[in-house]
């Protein structure tokens, strides 16, 4: 498969359900994972001025996004939108707001991987949109419910990869400013 390059400005990150009530089911060394891999691509999005847009799954019963990366969030401008659908797409604000985005490319990250991720990454794919799903930036409750999701995304269409080559792609050089911030948090 020929993996197209899309530039950042090409380019939307949603975050999907990273919620407080959530994350503690995720085994802990998954979450911390995908905490980290989030904060990596949320920094790509600031200095490199892309979208990004975050879910919550029943906000009201599950929480808010977690404070670390609601705090992320909210200074770059992203909305956070509730939703009940399992997939972002088929809520209609959600889906909607990634159609006037007019990106072509989907960087997704969340929880869990085989019912809300698999679910939106399925509708994105059917929208023609090229979608990644970093491995380090999704999690499940059980590992073997992750390893499906990751199956049925990549079935799907998607691009598995990780958040470390995600940037790499991005950045294209060594020794740039940008380079230098985000590698301080690759370390």
């Amino acid at each position: 498969m020929n993996t197209p390059r899309f530039a950042p400005e090409d380019t939307l990150i949603l975050v999907v359900d990273v919620q407080e009530r959530l994350a503690p089911a995720m085994p802990a060394s998954r979450l911390a994972d995908l905490t980290r891999s989030t904060t990596i691509l949320l920094e790509a999005a600031g200095l490199f001025g892309m979208k990004v847009l975050a879910t919550e799954q029943y906000p009201q019963g599950l929480g808010a996004t977690l404070p670390a990366l609601a705090e992320r969030l909210d200074a770059l401008g992203a909305p956070r939108l509730a939703k009940t659908t399992f997939s972002a797409c088929a809520d209609g604000a959600v889906g909607e707001r990634i159609t006037q985005l007019g990106k072509k490319a989907v960087v997704v990250v969340g929880m869990e991987t085989h019912v809300c991720v698999w679910q939106t990454v399925r509708d994105l794919a059917a929208r023609s949109l090229a979608v990644s799903v970093p491995v380090d930036g999704v999690a499940s409750r059980r590992d073997d419910h992750r390893d499906i999701g990751l199956a049925l995304c990549q079935g799907a269409g998607a691009t598995l990869t990780t958040t470390e080559t995600l940037a790499f792609e991005w950045l294209g050089a060594a020794g740039t400013d940008a380079f230098k911030r985000l590698s301080k948090l690759i370390r």
